[in-house]
C-alpha cells in the first residue's frame, strides 16, 4: 500500500487571467485529442475535487503552454494558489532561455517561494514541432548557455521531448551535468510499434545514463487515448527497469488526461502495475523522488 503520493506533474490555469496558446484555440484537435472539455478554467479547488479520496499529500504545478509574456504570471497565480488552499509544493515555470531576457525573466519567478525551476517543451508531436520549430532547441547554443544559468541558480529542467532526440538531449544534458533534469511523460512513447518501442528503450538507456536524471511516468494516456492498465503496463514495467526505482517519479499529467480517464482509474493503473515492487521502492516512486528532485 502506497500511504503518501506526492503527485510529480499536473497543471493548473485560469484563462480569464492569463494566455494559455494551445487552450485559447477552439475547435483544433491536438496530438492528444480534443481539448474541449478542459478549455476551462482549472484551479487547486479543481485538482482536489479530480484527486478526491486518492490520498495526495502534495503536488508539482508544471508549466503548460502559458503565452510568453504570462509566464511570471502563471507562477504568482500558481503560489497565490498554494498560499491559500496547500497542496501543491513546487512549482515549474516557463521561461524562453534562448532570449536576451532570460536572467531577469528567472529573476521575477525565483521572487516566489515554491518555484524550483524551468520547462521549456523541446518536442511535444512530430507535426506540431514541424510547425513550431521546437526541437531545433537541441542545436541552439543559447539554450545550453541558459540551462548553464539554471545550474548558477540551483534550479532544475522538465524535459518534454520525442524519443528521437533523446540521443541528441543526452549529449546536450551532458554537458550540464550539475543540472537537474526530469524527463516527462517516459520520453512520450507516441510509437507503439515493435520498431518504435525499440529505439525509445535504447533512447530512454542512453538518457538514463545521465547520473542528474529522473524520469517522470506521466501523461502517457495522451499516446495511448484507449489505454487499459495492461497496455501501460510494459511501458511503465520497462521505464522503471531502465531507470530504476529510485530514479522515477510518477505524475497525472491532470487535467490532461483526465480527456482519457478518472484521476482514481489514472493513478490507480499505475499503483496496481506496480504492486510487485516493495513498500520502499513504491514510496521511493510515489513520494520520495519527486520531493528529493523538487527541493519540498
Amino acid at each position: 500500500m502506497v500511504d503518501r503520493i506526492l503527485d510529480a506533474h499536473h497543471h493548473l490555469w485560469d484563462l480569464s487571467a492569463m494566455r494559455h496558446t494551445w487552450l485559447a484555440e477552439k475547435g483544433v484537435t491536438r496530438f492528444f485529442g480534443d481539448p474541449t472539455s478542459i478549455q476551462h478554467n482549472y484551479h487547486i479547488s479543481d485538482f482536489q475535487a479530480d484527486h478526491g479520496s486518492i490520498q495526495v499529500s502534495g503536488s508539482v504545478h508544471i508549466q503548460c503552454g502559458v503565452a510568453v509574456e504570462d509566464s511570471v504570471l502563471e507562477t504568482q497565480f500558481v503560489q497565490e494558489q498554494a498560499d491559500e488552499h496547500g497542496l501543491v509544493k513546487a512549482i515549474i515555470g516557463f521561461c524562453d532561455l534562448t532570449e536576451s531576457d532570460a536572467q531577469k525573466t528567472l529573476d521575477m519567478h525565483q521572487q516566489y517561494s515554491l518555484f524550483r525551476g524551468v520547462r521549456q517543451i523541446v518536442g511535444r508531436d512530430a507535426k506540431e514541432d514541424a510547425k513550431n520549430g521546437t526541437n531545433a532547441l537541441l542545436e541552439d547554443k543559447r539554450f545550453l548557455d541558459g540551462l548553464k544559468m539554471l545550474t548558477a541558480r540551483d534550479l532544475s529542467f522538465d524535459l518534454q521531448l520525442t524519443p528521437p532526440l533523446l540521443k541528441m538531449a543526452t549529449k546536450i544534458f551532458g554537458k550540464v551535468d550539475a543540472l537537474p533534469v526530469a524527463l516527462c511523460h517516459a520520453g512520450s512513447p507516441q510509437d507503439v510499434s515493435s520498431t518504435g518501442v525499440r529505439d525509445w528503450e535504447l533512447g530512454l538507456k542512453t538518457f538514463a545514463a545521465l547520473p542528474n536524471a529522473i524520469c517522470k511516468i506521466s501523461g502517457l494516456g495522451m499516446f495511448d487515448q484507449n489505454w487499459t492498465v495492461d497496455s501501460f503496463r510494459e511501458r511503465i514495467l520497462r521505464t522503471i527497469d531502465v531507470f530504476g526505482p529510485s530514479r522515477i517519479a510518477f505524475g497525472s499529467n491532470f487535467p490532461v488526461d483526465r480527456l482519457y480517464r478518472n484521476y482514481s482509474e489514472t493513478m490507480g493503473a499505475y499503483l496496481e502495475i506496480t504492486e510487485g515492487f516493495t513498500p520502499a521502492e513504491r514510496t521511493s516512486m510515489f513520494h520520495d523522488v519527486a520531493q528529493d528532485f523538487y527541493r519540498i
